[in-house]
């Protein structure tokens, strides 16, 4: 990425701080009007993750910036020992306790405030690691990378959901009017952090994508990096190995 963006251009806060602060703004109606924008489709794809991750029997998953922790409710059905579901904000967290409490999973699912690039577990303690949505908002995406590698045990599966940018036509026009002018706009009139949606498709727009975050991986360390477009290349699915 040739230049970081960040959710509020005015403040002096770095991004990592900024994100926290964004998705806390947003934490309280963040899933419904995420079903909105998504249409739902992002069920779907957390699916796919949940499928291969299935794969191995983990006992011990890591989800990072799990916000409400959708992806960690879903991958209880995979039957862990333990999944951890760690986000910076503290808001998101707030709401995806609630959510594990009413599903009857707090034996299973533990909800921690922790940052990506200095994770606080030891080397080579998670079977498998789980990213959805995430990764476009760590600050240092390198360092993020090798923390995930460092508590990844040798042979874990890293999975990486996120958004990428379709490069078929009608597929890649259409996607852009999407993702610059509607989601902005819908972020404006239903969330009361008025920034926040265009910063979401700023960033999706300007992270690497495809065979350029196989690379990333690769040089940070993972083997067998693959991706798996979905929804026309909406989003994609990545894989890898430590």
């Amino acid at each position: 990425m040739s230049e970081q963006v960040k959710p509020y251009s005015d403040s002096e806060l770095g991004k990592k701080e900024q994100v926290a602060q964004m998705f806390d703004n947003i934490s309280e109606n963040y899933d419904g009007l995420n079903r909105v924008i998504s249409l739902g489709i992002d069920v779907s794809w957390r699916k796919k993750v949940v499928k291969l991750i299935g794969e191995n029997n983990p006992k011990q998953i890591l989800d990072i910036a799990t916000g409400t922790g959708d992806l960690a409710l879903m991958m209880a059905e995979v039957n862990p020992d333990r999944i951890v579901g760690l986000d910076i904000s503290e808001g998101m967290l707030s709401v995806g306790r609630k959510k594990v409490t009413k599903a009857a999973l707090s034996n299973k699912i533990e909800m921690v405030v922790g940052d990506s690039e200095n994770i606080p577990f030891d080397d080579n303690t998670f079977d498998a690691i789980t990213v959805s949505f995430g990764v476009r908002n760590f600050e240092n995406l390198d360092k993020g990378l090798t923390e995930i590698l460092r508590v990844l045990k040798p042979g874990g599966t890293f999975v990486v959901l996120e958004t990428s940018n379709p490069t078929k036509f009608p597929f890649k026009q259409g996607y852009k009017l999407y993702t610059n002018i509607i989601l902005p706009l819908i972020g404006k009139l239903f969330s009361k952090d008025k920034v926040a949606y265009s910063y979401l498709s700023k960033s999706a727009n300007s992270f690497p994508f495809g065979e350029a975050f196989n690379n990333i991986l690769r040089k940070n360390g993972f083997k067998n990096a693959k991706d798996i477009p979905v929804t026309f290349g909406v989003a994609s699915i990545y894989t890898a190995v430590k």
